[in-house]
């Protein structure tokens, strides 16, 4: 019998270890498994953010192309409409259809060529093929979005905007009927997503072709089509391209915060929060793009008939008007950040996140509203090459850098990347705003009148059908 000494194990070897043992197995074991499971998690999101962002990429640059550039025609249009040339808004929508097509053409080779693409950047075979085949059978969307463009900028030119509500209505209500037969019925599945999307897209282009085509109030606009369109498209290209490169700036600038979300050290609760507060942001800026929208035309329309008083009286009711929505929902959003994001989410680190986020949404859609007026004055004015340099300047030379700063290097996560994009509004408003107060607007009216007749060409010049 041995006494005065730790129990010894049947192999001779001291069991004090032995006891203590398993719970620091236990405690490394569960330390590993957290750490792989973390791994795991950022090794997800790493994934599907390289599959996603090419995706996005091709989105973002053919939504940003297609509308930066039809945006040129707030200008041309805007103007000729307030100087009563009312032809050539028919001349310049031709224009533009055919520089959108054109434009498609690209874009619509990189869509059909979408699954190789992922795959050489080294995605899942099936997934990139999944991929490829879905943007395949969106093709045809491609170019109708082009030609819609065209048609919804024709008509807003000239304060004709019903038609485009209620041929947008029918073909959203038709649209359910599409997707459900292509999507469950036919067992297409996502294929039939895709062309549902196409079909519904040429269904709302060709309404408003009818509409332009036999409407008594498009008479004057719309002559039939002319070989005067083929004319000066250079300079149409001349407002297009700074117009896409406007919008591009702006875009990207909230893709890329996306993308760099996935670096964060929580990048699961990162991407969840971020995505939600995308959704409401972007619900609430559906306000700004019609109020922006109105500004362009009623600032391009009262330039083109030579009445700067009436184009700044344009922009100081609108200024007026998102101000006061501005506070409006900044309010609804602070007093309700408890409950916003049980909207989407039942997990109590994600609503309270979002909540914290109110704040910040708050207070970055107060300023979008007055930069969003600001900007459409500068497209109503011709202005987009300035409007271009602003948006470089305030997102990727301050905005987007200091977001980065905030998020990585101090380490206050997505709050510092909306940080970023508060900025980046602050000073896009601010700069747009001195150049808008600096600007001699009995010029930019001359200049609206010069850009309206210089388009013209001799009515000999002109074959029309």
């Amino acid at each position: 019998m041995i006494t005065g000494t730790s129990p010894i194990s049947m192999d001779g070897e001291d069991q004090k270890p032995s006891l203590e043992s398993p719970l620091i197995s236990q405690e490394a074991v569960s330390h590993s498994r957290n750490g792989a499971k973390r791994e795991e998690i950022l090794g997800e999101v790493k994934k599907q953010l390289k599959l996603a962002g090419p995706l996005m990429s091709v989105n973002v640059l053919l939504y940003s192309l297609q509308v930066g550039m039809g945006s040129a025609l707030d200008t041309f249009c805007g103007q000729s409409f307030g100087a009563k040339q009312y032809h050539m808004l028919g001349v310049h929508k031709q224009r533009a259809m055919v520089v959108l097509l054109l434009v498609s053409i690209p874009v619509a080779f990189i869509w059909n060529n979408t699954g190789h693409i992922l795959a050489s950047l080294g995605q899942d075979p099936e997934i990139s093929a999944e991929a490829g085949l879905y943007a395949h059978f969106m093709i045809p969307s491609i170019f109708a979005f082009a030609l819609l463009q065209c048609h919804i900028r024709f008509l807003q030119a000239q304060n004709n905007v019903v038609p485009m509500m209620i041929t947008t209505g029918f073909t959203t209500l038709l649209h359910t009927l599409t997707c459900w037969m292509l999507v469950f019925k036919s067992g297409l599945g996502n294929k039939g997503a895709a062309l549902a999307n196409a079909i519904s897209y040429w269904i709302n282009v060709l309404l408003l072709a009818i509409y332009v085509r036999i409407s008594p109030s498009c008479k004057k606009t719309w002559t039939g089509f002319s070989k005067e369109a083929l004319h000066d498209v250079l300079k149409f290209l001349k407002l297009a391209i700074p117009s896409a490169i406007m919008q591009c700036l702006q875009v990207w600038s909230f893709e890329m915060m996306v993308l760099l979300s996935g670096l964060l050290p929580n990048p699961k609760l990162e991407t969840s929060v971020l995505s939600i507060s995308f959704n409401i942001y972007a619900i609430l800026y559906m306000i700004f793009i019609g109020i922006s929208g109105a500004t362009s035309i009623r600032v391009s329309n009262e330039l083109g008939a030579g009445r700067t008083q009436a184009a700044l009286l344009a922009v100081y009711v609108a200024l007026f008007m998102v101000a006061i929505e501005g506070i409006l929902v900044a309010t609804a959003l602070i007093l309700g950040r408890n409950f916003w994001g049980y909207s989407y989410s039942s997990e109590e680190k994600v609503v309270n996140y979002v909540g914290e986020m109110m704040f910040l949404l708050a207070g970055s859609h107060f300023i979008d509203g007055i930069q969003s007026v600001l900007s459409g004055m500068v497209r109503g004015s011709g202005k987009q090459k300035i409007g271009a340099l602003v948006n470089l300047g305030a997102y990727y030379l301050a905005g987007i850098p200091s977001g980065a700063l905030l998020a990585f290097v101090y380490h206050i996560g997505l709050k510092g990347f909306w940080t970023g994009i508060i900025v980046s509004l602050f000073l896009q408003a601010l700069f747009l705003a001195i150049i808008i107060l600096c600007t001699n607007w009995e010029k930019e009216a001359k200049k609206a009148t010069d850009r309206v007749y210089d388009s013209m060409v001799p009515v000999n010049a002109i074959s029309s059908s």
